[in-house]
């Protein structure tokens, strides 16, 4: 994934994305530091391998990562162009400041001591939380989703699964590491917590809901979404299977409540009829989030 963005400097939208990369960079840092690195959990990416030189021969874990994200970066803008702004840049060397600012302050010892779960998943929830922001900035995390890249350029293969396997590959370095297979067990939870939460701060959480409604009371079922209810919504044409007759399936995003309204009204005038409802992780347009919004955002 790029984002390479341009915006006028000193602007709000200047001011915004670097806010964000600041704080997701501070939040990023503390899941490290509080959680991650004192367990020795490896959850992939250039700071897993930090981790891991950490624990073995006490070269700072932030100093690593910018070690190996400032060649990785001009490698990735050598082969893959000049995909990475400076403030994917700005992202990591403000990582590894924090990572190696809070552990000289705080020290190299776990929030919770003596409990590897409850740290995977609050160390997982901020580093997505936190690489979340960067994202939302249009930055990259830099690391193991440039070398995701450019193997992803040579084989074919979409970004997402190389860059399973080469964090995957970090965790098992830490397994050979350690020699304690509740490492990679405990890492794997951390990048799949991490994984969600990013989603999650990238995507917001949504209670909205998005129905397909067949029905001979089409009219009325639409005379309801537009007037009662205020909402949109869009005839598609259909066919039945069975009897091959031609139908009205009604296309309409509403809220969770009106999802109970609607049905209620449906049930009323045509019990017969057939709703599917599925959860919509987004919507943009009149009625809800702008799409505009979104972008600047």
């Amino acid at each position: 994934m790029t984002f390479v963005s341009k915006e006028k400097i000193f602007s709000r939208k200047w001011f915004i994305s670097y806010s964000l990369i600041t704080l997701g960079s501070l939040i990023m840092a503390a899941g490290f530091v509080f959680f991650i690195a004192p367990n020795k959990i490896v959850p992939g990416g250039v700071y897993g391998i930090g981790i891991v030189l950490h624990h073995l021969i006490g070269i700072p874990v932030g100093l690593t990562g910018l070690a190996f994200n400032i060649p990785l970066t001009l490698i990735g803008i050598r082969i893959l162009g000049p995909r990475f702004g400076v403030k994917t840049v700005v992202g990591f060397v403000l990582a590894s400041v924090f990572i190696d600012g809070l552990t000289y302050i705080w020290g190299d010892v776990p929030l919770v001591p003596d409990d590897m779960l409850l740290s995977s998943i609050f160390g997982g929830v901020l580093i997505g939380f936190g690489l979340g922001l960067i994202f939302k900035s249009r930055a990259t995390s830099g690391g193991s989703t440039i070398i995701a890249m450019i193997m992803s350029k040579y084989t074919r293969l979409p970004i997402g699964q190389t860059l399973m396997v080469v964090d995957s590959v970090i965790v098992l370095v830490g397994l050979v590491a350690f020699r304690d297979w509740t490492i990679p067990l405990y890492s794997w939870i951390v990048i799949y917590i991490t994984g969600k939460v990013i989603d999650g701060v990238l995507q917001g959480v949504s209670y909205e809901k998005t129905l397909f409604i067949v029905s001979e009371k089409y009219k009325e079922i639409s005379e309801k979404i537009l007037v009662d209810l205020n909402r949109g919504g869009t005839f598609l044409e259909g066919k039945g299977m069975y009897k091959q007759d031609e139908k009205k399936i009604i296309f309409v995003n509403v809220s969770r409540r009106e999802v109970a309204i609607l049905q209620d009204f449906i049930n009323d005038i045509d019990p017969n009829a057939f709703v599917t409802v599925i959860d919509a992780s987004e919507i943009l347009g009149k009625g809800f989030k702008s799409l505009n919004e979104k972008v600047a955002g």
